[in-house]
């Protein structure tokens, strides 16, 4: 979650009043998104002439702003500006409202990219076979059914392919257990649904 924007965050950004152009405040609000360095402060120091307490100040409020905007899915200009106080530079409010629109996109796909998720099912392919063979009597000629999955992993680990398959052989018993699970799962579903 996102932290909230305070008066006290806007008033770090009234120091981009310093900025030598809108590329110099457009280039601190793009990098302070990703996080904060010590070199991208240092650097903001230097370019507004401002202290390096003040510019990492300054960053970490651009930091929770572009993540506020992003957590908040603020799409339009108004909902940006409505975040802003009154009393706030207009020309410097207008200027981060368009850098923040402008990047929002790339930073949300960014977003989604880097999370973790859990390995998704994308195939499912089956077959009844006659085991044959056993060490039992009691098992010859017992129907089994194999079940292949196929899953990708949307985080593999380094050298490892985010496809897999995963073959489950299951007596009848077993697959009745499956299949009673899942109905029950079928109907928790529907009932969460509302249908």
């Amino acid at each position: 979650m996102a932290a909230a924007v305070s008066s006290k965050h806007f008033d770090n950004l009234q120091l981009l009043l310093k900025a030598p152009s809108k590329d110099a405040v457009r280039d601190v609000c793009v990098q302070s998104h990703r996080r904060t360095s010590q070199r991208l402060v240092e650097t903001t120091a230097e370019t507004l002439n401002i202290t390096a307490a003040q510019a990492a100040q300054m960053v970490h409020s651009l930091h929770v702003l572009s993540h506020h905007v992003l957590c908040y899915n603020l799409g339009s200009p108004e909902q940006i500006l409505h975040l802003f106080p009154d009393s706030f530079h207009s020309s410097l409010k207008n200027l981060i409202t368009k850098i923040l629109l402008e990047n929002s996109p790339t930073w949300r796909t960014e977003a989604l990219s880097d999370q973790v998720s859990l390995p998704q099912l994308k195939d499912l392919d089956w077959r009844v076979d006659m085991v044959t063979g056993s060490d039992s009597v009691s098992r010859m000629s017992v129907p089994t059914c194999l079940v292949q999955l196929k899953i990708e992993d949307p985080c593999p680990s380094a050298g490892l392919d985010p496809v897999s398959l995963l073959t489950v052989e299951l007596s009848r018993e077993s697959l009745d257990t499956i299949l009673d699970g899942l109905g029950r799962i079928r109907d928790q579903l529907s009932v969460v649904a509302g249908k």
